[in-house]
Order: C-alpha cells, then structure tokens, then sequence
C-alpha cells in the first residue's frame, strides 16, 4: 500500500505519535531517512511503531538542549511512515522513514514508555499529502545553479544525472535533508511554508555557508 493511499486525509493521521529527537536529522514529505537505532528506548519506540500505525515523527531538540533526559523540543517536526526495516546481530535496527506530513507539537503525553510521545497536529499541512505540490512555483534552475557552485567549492562529486532525473520536490527536499547546516537553519528549511519557500531559504543558506567559508579561509591566510 502506497503512502498517498494510506493517508488520503491528513485527518486520517493518528494524532498520538511517538517522537524521535535528533539534531541534525530532519524529514520532510516522500523524503527518506536512513537511520541507526541502538538506543534501548529508541530500539522499544520501533518494536511498537511495527505492531501499531508504523508511525514515528522526527523533530529536533532546541539548541543546547540535546543531551538532556527530556530536551525541549522545536514545535514542528515531520512524521514519517516505517517503510523499511532489518535487525543486526548486536541488538540494533537499521531502518527508513518516508516524509508523510509535518505537525506541530501540542501536548507531550504521560504515557509510560521509555520514549517520548505527543500529541501533535496536522492543521494547515495538508498540502504534505499531495506529490509535487508546488514544484511549478520551484525556480529549479537557481537550485541546480547552487548545487553545481557548492560541489565545485567542496569538491564533490554529484551524479548529475540523477540530478536531471529527480523530481523538483525531490530535489529539493533531499537536499535540504542532506545540508549540512545547524540545526536552526534546518529547521528554517523544515518549517518553509511550501516548496518555493524551502528551495529559496536552501539558495541563500548555501550561499551563506559559502560566504562565511571563505572569509574564515582568508582569516588564517
């Protein structure tokens, strides 16, 4: 069963997830992330995510905060569907998560797991369930520009066909997942109002990055 047919509805979301907290590691819509879970409490939350709706949404704690008991939390995050799976020999799980839909935290729950769940809502995120909403809008164009100049200044090797091949969503989403910026200006790409907006913050912030780069390489010179 496909995601767009399992969620047709964003009311159809169950609105009691559980969270997983991680800097650093963001998840938009038909996105895919790749995760390693070892934690005995984080190995728990994916046991029951597999016997329940297999849902599990990821959202990064406030600066400062990760490596506390209970960081407190950004209030937007984005749930994503358990699509695949195995176990090691060593207790852990290898596992993906495909972007759903984004919510906003409302409650955290008192429900005496090891892990932390909220309640969360879905209210003005239903454009999320709809493939390629908003890629007529994307200048994809500045997007390849910015990737072709952040390859070339880091040295790094893109299969530009893939590239060509991605759908504009994909595209974009992969790469603001894949950015190697803080966890501020990720969460500035997660919580973009649509995929014009996301495709436009990744542009600047690359070019940012770039900037600053170079003025800390022409400080030690």
């Amino acid at each position: 069963m496909s995601l767009n047919s399992c969620y047709a509805d964003i009311h159809a979301l169950p609105e009691a997830i559980p969270l997983f907290p991680l800097t650093g590691a963001v998840l938009l819509p038909r996105g895919e992330l790749p995760l390693n879970i070892f934690e005995p409490r984080y190995v728990a939350m994916v046991d029951d995510a597999i016997k329940g709706a297999r849902l599990i949404g990821m959202i990064q704690p406030l600066p400062n905060g990760d490596g506390a008991a209970a960081p407190p939390l950004f209030q937007i995050g984005c749930a994503g569907r358990l699509t695949r799976f195995s176990e090691t020999g060593d207790g852990r799980y290898l596992i993906t998560l495909t972007g759903v839909a984004r919510f906003r935290t409302v409650e955290e729950l008192d429900a005496g797991t090891p892990y932390r769940q909220f309640r969360v809502s879905y209210d003005g995120f239903q454009a999320d369930l709809l493939p390629g909403a908003g890629e007529n809008a994307v200048d994809r164009e500045a997007v390849v520009t910015m990737l072709r100049s952040f390859a070339e200044y880091s040295k790094l090797e893109i299969d530009w066909a893939s590239i060509d091949a991605a759908p504009t969503e994909t595209l974009v989403n992969a790469l603001a997942m894949m950015s190697p910026f803080g966890a501020n200006e990720k969460q500035a790409l997660v919580e973009a109002v649509d995929l014009k907006t996301r495709a436009e913050t990744l542009v600047a912030l690359t070019k940012l990055d770039m900037a600053q780069r170079d003025g800390d390489r022409q400080q030690w010179h």
